[in-house]
Parts: C-alpha cells; structure tokens; sequence
C-alpha cells in the first residue's frame, strides 16, 4: 500500500514539475492552451465520424 502511495507522489511531482515549466497561472483560457501543448485527446465520437472518408 505505501508502493501506492509512492507512486501517487511521483506523479504529483511530475504534474507539479510541468506546470512549473509551462508557467501555468490561474488564467483557465491560458491553462488549456499550455495543456494543450502536452496532452492530446482523441476528437469527440460524433466529430471522429465526419472525418472519415466515404467507402469506395
């Protein structure tokens, strides 16, 4: 359970460390352009759909 606990930590510490480096503030506009620089999510389902190109 502390090997748990460890390892929560070190992840906190990561996150802690890149927003140091990003220079986040409380701006959430500002927030999500940095947060946008390290982390990227797959389009929402119904978007991913109109993207596909159509069957030959």
């Amino acid at each position: 359970m502390s090997s748990k606990k460890t390892d929560s930590q070190t992840q906190i510490d990561k996150f802690r460390e890149a927003a140091r480096e990003l220079e986040t503030d409380d701006d959430e506009k500002r927030f999500d352009e940095h947060l946008g620089k390290i982390a990227r999510s797959p389009p929402p389902k119904d978007q991913k759909q109109e993207t596909k190109k159509p069957a030959k």
